[in-house]
């Protein structure tokens, strides 16, 4: 009998072996060949910008100020934190669950029957109760608690990078906004002196009529643009003070221009990706936690061993009925082994399995759009590089043109008309080019967000 018992015990220690084992990252994960390097990508650097902290990506002193406002008042991130400390609750109630819990359950009772006297009966006994966790149990309960604390730092981490990247990305817009703005004022002062022009030449016959209602419609139609370009800086600053936060009020910034980034061809190893990303990270603790949810299920099949006793004063016992009261003493051990529960401890097990599964192919899905995000972002980036490099030299070639238009124009050789349609040409490659340099910043700051920056 005793060798049958110890079979028993050591078949279900061998089966319950693997409700004691750790999490590991799964072997095979599609990180080979991840990014699409280049010559002008560094693919044996283990560092990327990724790992500059944003003080350093970003030097722009007032967007440094902006972005400490938003981490210290923005609501997302404020709610994210809140998130993290109730997962260090709940882990510390874990952490707990493992200790014995007591109870102080004080009763008291008055008894009386027609010619007796009243009997007065009491306890104030401490009641204990302890779980074993023999088969792991409360300790799976313990780790899918801590992966679950670990995706909560991971989705702040998350809310601050793209936070400090929504940030930037409308600060940028702003400065945008008010060089297209001044080009836009620019050319308005333009066509006012063209349309003064052509009506000096309506008066003595060298113009129509018909081409200087044109050129007024013209005047018109920048007049609306110049006032949706100050309807889209409004927009953006709202925006923007959302993001900080705050109630609205005016943005200060610098200039474009004056703008300038680190080395962004620097994108590391694709391996990084799984500690460097937030939402990455917080992709693999959802699978953790539901490895650890599966043991669990696994374990419910195992028998539980609870000691239970209670630790008091009464002055009851049995029948009698003394005062002063004695002590009371009392210890219980149960063992309970599930026999049969309706399918439910199957059904468990199946569902925890398949949710496994799941957070597993959706930890390998996070992993290859975080690779097409960064692979993006660097196509975007180097091509944003070379238009704003061409667009540069447009914007030369045709100030040259415009020098030799006015210098044409002043020896008679050129007409004002031709000097404007010079001065036009050149605002509108210096408008392209402001779009240009924000089309080169956002991709910088997208690829730094892509790769993990700004979540530490």
């Amino acid at each position: 009998m005793k060798k049958i018992l110890y079979m028993i015990i050591s078949m279900v220690a061998l089966s319950s072996c693997h409700v004691y084992r750790s999490y590991e990252r799964p072997s095979e994960l599609p990180t080979e060949g991840l990014f699409e390097y280049n010559d002008t990508v560094s693919v044996s650097d283990t560092t990327s910008i990724g790992d500059l902290p944003w003080e350093e990506m970003f030097q722009d002193t007032l967007l440094q100020s902006l972005i400490r406002t938003g981490i210290e008042n923005n609501t997302d991130l404020q709610i994210a934190v809140l998130r993290v400390d109730q997962a260090m609750a709940k882990l510390k109630a874990a952490r707990l669950s493992f200790l014995p819990s007591l109870n102080l359950s004080p009763q008291a009772s008055l008894n009386s029957n027609i010619g007796n006297n009243t009997t007065k009966t009491y306890q104030l006994p401490v009641m204990a109760e302890w779980e074993i966790d023999l088969f792991g149990k409360l300790w799976n309960a313990k780790k899918a608690t801590q992966a679950d604390l670990l995706q909560q730092k991971a989705y702040q981490q998350v809310v601050k990078s793209e936070l400090i990247a929504s940030i930037a990305n409308n600060y940028y817009s702003l400065m945008m906004l008010d060089e297209q703005k001044r080009i836009s004022l620019a050319t308005i002062e333009i066509w006012k002196e063209q349309i003064r022009v052509m009506e000096a030449k309506f008066k003595v016959g060298e113009e129509k009529e018909n081409a200087i209602s044109q050129a007024r419609a013209n005047l018109h139609e920048l007049n609306v643009t110049n006032n949706d370009l100050q309807r889209q800086i409004k927009e953006t600053e709202f925006s923007l003070c959302t993001l900080l936060g705050t109630t609205y009020r005016h943005i200060q910034r610098s200039s474009i221009e004056q703008q300038v980034f680190p080395d962004y061809t620097k994108v590391g190893l694709p391996i990084r990706l799984l500690s460097r990303r937030p939402d990455v990270v917080q992709a693999e603790m959802n699978l953790a936690s539901a490895y650890y949810t599966t043991n669990q299920a696994r374990a419910a099949f195992y028998p539980s061993l609870t000691l239970s006793g209670s630790l008091g004063w009464t002055n009851a016992l049995g029948q009698m009925v003394s005062n002063p009261g004695n002590w009371i003493l009392s210890a219980v051990a149960s063992l309970t082994q599930p026999i049969f529960n309706k399918g439910k401890l199957v059904s468990n097990l199946r569902v925890s399995k398949d949710e496994e599964q799941i957070a597993l192919l959706t930890f390998k899905q996070t992993i290859l759009e975080a690779g097409e995000e960064v692979n993006n972002n660097l196509y975007a980036a180097d091509v944003a590089k070379s238009n704003l490099e061409n667009r540069i030299s447009q914007c030369n070639e045709l100030n040259n043109a415009v020098q030799m238009s006015e210098t044409l124009y002043k020896n008679g050789e050129a007409t004002y008309l031709d000097l404007l349609t010079a001065r036009q040409s050149l605002l509108n490659a210096q408008l392209s080019l402001v779009s240009d340099r924000f089309t080169y910043c956002q991709s910088i700051i997208n690829l730094y967000n892509a790769l993990g920056g700004g979540a530490e």
